[in-house]
């Protein structure tokens, strides 16, 4: 036996309480005495105890949905999962993660993943954090054979060998992904082989072995400790219940299943224990009496209060991260006049200066500058801060949200913002969730940056507006400024927060030329700015509008005497609904612009918000009108670029109209 005696007990122990923690849990569900669905890895223990005992404390690690596992092994209390899934506030996330969310950072879990493969750029993310910080500790990306055909994974691969990040990609491949054997769908008989292809070393063991693994995962994990690159490590193992709580395996036969039954991981390592002359039968009986009594105790245990829940109320207050409170706003004005992107690129200059956790990622943003010039020569003031990356957005921005975790405050360049539909699934599955799914144990500080909005005659895929695709998502902060001094002070702001923040940047704003405030000039997120007084109509904008309404506001001012009130919503989400119904109380009229289409636009939620107001609903003397961008992707040809989107003279019109 090449384990010691206190390692085979652990790993026994470990093995035997992961097993009986999930025929628990399944008899928990046949009772219906839990919600929800499970994913249970009986068969796969060999897996979780070799890996746990070949890692130290502050390695973490991002399992797949398959989670209890290498949860309990890592070190978690049995109780507290139990009771995470019967949705307890005892549980480990208070009962907000469930089954498939389990994250313990006092353990080093930086919470599993339920979408296939899209935990794996978390966790280069977390790797990439610890190597900034100076560690020697590792990040895991846990992962099924089913997910090795994932472009994240293969995203990810690439980015962890070209920056040396020290990553295990521990792909764990049980033969099916899902109910699709392995052999049908994977496109090579060894997995691990492909990483290979991104200059990564790799190594297979046999899953069912807890000593061929432990030993294998010992040697991967040196290997990085050693050089601070990536290993890729398959073990081969074989699930022996079905993938999820519902699944009758109709798609294997009894006779594979029994062969397997022979391979059983936790009988095998019991008869080894005795053969090595380390242990006697009763001692191994002992070892995994215990291992089932600590397992039915905290059964018992997290039944006790399995009643007691958090409210929703204290469920939402775990939506977002708390800011300090000590931002002074107020205006400081700078005597000199800059372009939008000169703006932009001063508040990042002065964050990263000012915090060196501020890193700026994305494509061509060194020499090249950024393809709008945005970055310009941040990269030779800032070489270690300014970090370019592969065409990989999922992946980079992936390893952002994986960062921002462990205190890295990443600003992620997405070079149009119509590739932002390639960082959603990080943005919407991650970022969004991560405080709420884990009870409030982790945080996202980071922003993506992106310019929006047509105009420069790109077509139909470089020029949209998307902002609002993000409007139903809880747990983002979507913002858009309009002009230089706003864009720098929000920035800043975004950058300080606590949470993930999309910062949209329109293309036709960046040659404008505006005031801005010195270093320590910042305005708060959620609150609109005033951009010109009135009495007459409200005009409510953002981004691009806003030229465009103020534009219109001076057409009506001087040739119909009507003073319009043009309000900046500047932050989208949230938005500033006093400052909307104020103003339109006073005025009684409204009319909502923006280049983005118009059907589930903000503008939408405007008008709702004004059509909700008992008070503000009676003070209108005209019906809300939207302004928006046709129900049409850009064209390419100027003329028809120019319609797509509202005109002053639209605007102007229509104001008109109300009067």
């Amino acid at each position: 036996m090449n384990f010691s005696k206190e390692q085979a007990i652990q790993a026994l122990s470990i093995m035997v309480r992961s097993r009986y923690f999930e025929e628990r849990v399944d008899e928990f569900f046949k009772h219906k005495q839990m919600h929800g669905t499970t994913h249970l890895s009986i068969g796969q223990e060999a897996t979780q105890a070799g890996l746990a005992l070949a890692l130290k404390d502050g390695d973490w690690i991002v399992p797949t949905h398959r989670c209890h596992g290498h949860t309990l092994a890592r070190g978690t209390s049995e109780r507290k999962m139990f009771s995470e899934m019967f949705g307890s506030s005892d549980g480990i996330c208070k009962g907000l993660g469930g089954s498939m969310h389990m994250t313990d950072t006092e353990h080093w879990n930086a919470g599993a993943s339920a979408v296939v493969g899209s935990g794996v750029p978390l966790a280069i993310g977390l790797g990439f954090a610890l190597k900034r910080k100076g560690t020697e500790n590792i990040g895991v990306a846990i992962f099924g054979d089913g997910a090795s055909s994932r472009g994240s994974i293969h995203e990810s691969m690439n980015l962890a060998s070209v920056w040396d990040l020290p990553v295990l990609f521990f792909c764990e491949n049980n033969g099916y992904g899902m109910s699709a054997p392995t052999q049908s769908v994977v496109s090579t008989d060894s997995i691990a082989s492909r990483s290979k292809g991104y200059g990564i070393e790799y190594a297979v063991a046999d899953g069912n072995d807890v000593q061929a693994v432990y030993a294998a995962a010992l040697a991967a994990v040196a290997y990085i400790r050693e050089n601070s690159k990536p290993y890729f490590l398959e073990v081969k193992t074989y699930r022996s219940c079905g993938h999820s709580k519902s699944d009758s395996c109709v798609y294997r036969t009894r006779e594979e299943e029994l062969g397997w039954k022979d391979k059983d991981p936790i009988e095998s390592f019991s008869r080894n224990m005795v053969l090595s002359g380390l242990f006697t039968d009763s001692e191994v009986q002992s070892i995994i009496l215990e291992a089932k009594r600590q397992v039915d105790q905290a059964a018992l245990d997290a039944e006790t209060v399995k009643s007691e829940h958090i409210t929703l109320e204290e469920a939402m207050g775990y939506l977002f991260s708390p800011n300090l409170d000590d931002t002074t706003f107020g205006l400081c004005m700078k005597n000199s006049r800059i372009s939008y992107r000169e703006a932009v690129r001063e508040a990042l200059a002065e964050e990263m200066d000012l915090d060196p956790s501020v890193v700026l990622i994305g494509e061509d943003i060194g020499l090249y500058g950024g393809c709008f010039k945005v970055t310009g020569n941040l990269s030779e003031t800032f070489p270690a801060q300014v970090l370019e990356t592969p065409v990989s957005e999922e992946a980079f921005t992936g390893l952002a949200v994986g960062a921002s975790m462990l205190g890295i405050r990443p600003v992620v360049e997405i070079m149009y913002g119509d590739f932002s539909t390639l960082v959603s699934d990080p943005m919407v599955n991650h970022a969004a969730k991560l405080r709420f799914m884990s009870g409030g144990q982790l945080s996202c500080p980071m922003v993506v940056r992106t310019p929006m909005g047509s105009g420069t005659g790109h077509g139909a895929q470089h020029t949209q507006s998307l902002e609002s695709m993000f409007a139903n998502i809880p747990g983002l902060i979507v913002v858009s400024p309009s002009c230089p001094g706003d864009a720098k002070a929000l920035l800043k702001s975004a950058i300080r927060d606590n949470n993930p923040v999309l910062f949209f940047e329109h293309k036709m704003l960046y040659d404008n030329l505006g005031p801005v405030g010195d270093s320590n000039y910042v305005l708060p997120l959620g609150k609109a700015i005033t951009k010109k007084k009135g009495n007459d109509v409200t005009l409510v904008c953002y981004s691009h509008a806003v030229m465009t309404c103020l534009e219109a506001a001076a057409i009506l001012s001087a040739q119909d005497e009507i003073e319009a009130e043009v309000l900046d919503l500047a932050t989208l989400k949230p938005m500033d609904k006093d400052a909307i119904l104020t103003s339109v109380k006073k005025t009684g009229r409204v009319v909502i612009v923006h280049d983005s289409p118009e059907f589930g636009g903000y503008g939408a939620e405007v008008a709702a918000i004004i059509g909700s107001d008992p008070v503000c609903f009676t003070s209108l003397e005209a019906p809300v009108v939207r302004i928006c961008g046709k129900e049409s992707p850009i064209p390419f040809s100027p003329e028809l670029e120019k319609q797509v989107i509202p005109t002053k003279e639209e605007i102007v019109s229509a104001v008109r109209r109300l009067f």
